[in-house]
């Protein structure tokens, strides 16, 4: 069995009207320090695969098909072992 970890985010250069809010509200707040927020999702899953190799493989496609639009988001994968 293993867990994976997905994080989701808009593309550079492509419209993040809530991490944009989250920038300005930090700067009202006196956090001037806080600049290029941007804001994304965070997915866990439970993997059941006989190998890491295939855990790997059906995770980032589960990212790449279900839980992300390519055409305006990227992704990242991490996957680690868990013992029962």
């Amino acid at each position: 069995m293993f867990k994976g970890v997905v994080r989701v985010l808009p593309k550079e250069g492509i419209l993040d009207p809530q991490g944009k809010a989250v920038e300005g509200a930090l700067a009202k707040l006196g956090y001037d320090c806080a600049a290029n927020v941007r804001s994304g999702r965070y997915f866990e899953l439970s993997i059941n695969a006989k190998t890491q190799q295939e855990a790997q493989k059906t995770l980032e496609e589960i990212a790449r098909r279900v839980l992300s639009n390519p055409v305006i988001e990227t992704f990242s994968c991490t996957l680690t072992e868990v013992q029962n």
